[in-house]
């Protein structure tokens, strides 16, 4: 009910943070090729990170 005082754990961060990305990905690849690769080389870091955070929770 009070979801709003709650305070995000470092996945949600990182997850929204993906999701971001990866809609400002698909955004600019059809304007700009350059700059649509850049935010899915930093999209996939961040998916690396969420990965290896599954990893050790399990």
């Amino acid at each position: 009910m009070f979801n709003f005082f709650k305070k995000k754990s470092e996945k949600e961060k990182l997850e929204n943070q993906f999701k971001k990305l990866m809609r400002e990905w698909h955004d600019l690849s059809s304007i700009n090729r350059a700059a649509s690769d850049k935010k899915y080389a930093q999209a996939q870091e961040i998916a690396k990170t969420l990965n290896s955070l599954k990893h050790e929770v399990a």
